[in-house]
């Protein structure tokens, strides 16, 4: 009778610590694991989730995750803007009759059977890309199909559009953007997104995304993670027809800081045109007030000497311009009298994935660049070795007239910050809201949920492959890593990868718009 009296107690005081648990759930855990002990019933339990490494890595990231004392006002984003048409991938390609063969990669796709042969080669990677189908009359009858697919989901699409809906999210921010917008882009725009009016057309761009899950087959196909894979047919962006307009309207709008992207859509122009138009593009830049900090998003590219142009070609021009001064292939200053611009150091701030790394490295023989392609999660030391050398080669320095500054890089698995010491603050935070929202918009939670994510970055890691690197354990409790080389600050984040995201497209742009969101410039940049 006494052991049952016994029981029953210890019974009703567990109860009652579940109660205290339930209803106070902020109480300190110290105080409920002594309570629970007390009783002798064993470890006390933990919220679901708490104690995992997921559970750690998000409630530290809360906790460093803070707004910067500077904060950007007026954000301006150019010039590739469209309608992202998304569904499945495998889905699309069967209603088209199309059946799996063998992968090959296709730098321009012209038929459905180039689309398919790219699909599978890059779904059985795993890998993201993008490509130009030539031929309109075929391209416009795919389109077709997938826009009328029941499952079909129609969303702003283009890097600068999606770079601008992110930030209006943040309501004390004014967005202009500038692109091709059409009726139906124009009306899934957030409010506070100002359009001028030049940059209205009667017909919008398309872009087909075709999606695919991890693990997802096709016949004998498999996808080892999720990711999707982008083509279309669009003139406006490919000729980035809204880089005038894009430039005129800066005067009027005032930014504190300008992002442009859309240089890879120039992938299905002749090589003149390229050149013509890089041209612009520099000289536009040049017109962007000094102390105005200008981030480039790159994307998916084939077209070796288009990225080589971009980091280091130099063009002749003629004329004078206002920027403080201009830069030569080599990265000399050369004066307001210039005649010969380049476009990489003429920017402040990169976003780029693993791909786009790697392939910046190959086309500039940079290090690492005999590497064909990542095998599994790229090599953390590999990858800080590109970012660095893309710094102390192009970048800002006392003996090189480059605002190149800063460079956020991001994987599935992990982001990396790379800064030049001097011209950024705030780096811990942006890194881990970057790194954040990838699985919050991945899963479209609000906050992350510890029991859809799962932690896949390297438990430990070298942080170069190339000179004498710390070897860095990962702690999840602790999960911002800085290191430094020369001048040069990384901090290094694991991401929390959805294990079943809802939407793949737009990750990478979300993640650097929030990463330049938490950023903050000095002054005398």
């Amino acid at each position: 009778m006494a052991l049952w009296r016994g029981s029953a107690y210890a019974g009703f005081l567990a109860l009652a610590v579940g109660c205290v648990f339930l209803l106070e759930p902020q109480l300190p855990g110290s105080a409920l694991r002594s309570l629970w002990s007390s009783l002798q019933l064993g470890p006390a339990p933990a919220p679901p989730g708490a104690g995992s490494p997921e559970g750690r890595l998000a409630a530290a990231w809360d906790a460093l995750i803070v707004r910067p004392a500077r904060r950007w006002r007026r954000v301006a984003v150019g010039v590739n803007a469209c309608v992202d048409v998304v569904l499945s991938g495998v889905k699309l390609l069967r209603a088209l009759g199309l059946s799996p063969g063998n992968g090959k990669d296709h730098s321009e796709l012209r038929s459905r059977n180039d689309l398919e042969e790219a699909f599978v080669h890059f779904m059985g990677k795993g890998a993201a890309a993008e490509r130009f189908f030539s031929d309109k009359e075929t391209f416009h009858d795919i389109a077709q199909i997938a826009s009328e697919f029941p499952e079909a989901q129609h969303y702003v699409g283009g890097n600068a559009a999606l770079i601008g809906q992110k930030f209006a999210a943040n309501s004390d921010l004014k967005v202009l953007l500038c692109g091709p917008v059409g009726p139906k882009l124009h009306e899934l725009l957030d409010d506070n997104v100002f359009v001028p009016p030049e940059s209205l057309q009667e017909v919008d761009e398309f872009h087909l995304i075709l999606e695919y899950q991890a693990g997802e087959e096709w016949d004998q196909l498999k996808a080892p993670h999720a990711n999707r894979f982008i083509f279309s047919h669009d003139l406006s962006n490919g000729a980035m027809n809204m880089l005038e307009v894009f430039v005129s309207s800066l005067e009027e709008f005032q930014p504190d800081l300008v992002v442009l992207s859309g240089l890879h859509m120039m992938e299905g122009q002749s090589k003149e045109f390229q050149r013509k138009r890089l041209l612009e593009v520099v000289t536009s830049l040049s017109d962007i007030p000094t102390g105005v900090p200008v981030h480039l998003e790159l994307a998916s590219m084939t077209n070796k000497e288009l990225m080589s142009n971009i980091m280091h070609q130099s063009f002749s021009a003629s004329g004078s311009f206002p920027r403080s001064h201009f830069f030569t292939s080599g990265g000399e200053s050369i004066g307001a009298s210039a005649s010969i611009l380049t476009v990489f150091p003429a920017v402040t701030s990169l976003g780029l994935n693993e791909q786009e790394l790697l392939f910046l490295s190959q086309s500039a023989s940079g290090p690492h660049s005999s590497l064909s392609s990542w095998n599994g999660v790229p090599d953390v030391g590999v990858v800080s070795d590109i970012l660095f050398w893309i710094l102390k080669e192009h970048g800002k320095s006392e003996s090189r007239a480059s605002d190149l500054s800063r460079i956020h890089f991001h994987t599935l698995a992990y982001h990396i910050l790379a800064t030049v010491d001097g011209h950024w603050a705030n780096q811990l935070a942006a890194v881990a809201a970057g790194a954040r929202v990838a699985g919050t918009q991945a899963c479209a939670t609000e906050t992350i949920d510890t029991r859809r994510v799962s932690l896949k970055a390297p438990h430990e890691f070298m942080t170069s492959r190339l000179e004498a690197g710390s070897r860095v354990v990962l702690n999840p409790s602790e999960p911002v890593v800085a290191w430094h080389r020369e001048g040069v600050s990384f901090h290094f984040t694991p991401v929390l990868v959805c294990k079943d995201p809802v939407r793949t497209v737009g990750l990478g742009d979300a993640i650097s718009a929030e990463g330049l969101f938490y950023s903050e410039v000095h002054p005398h940049l």
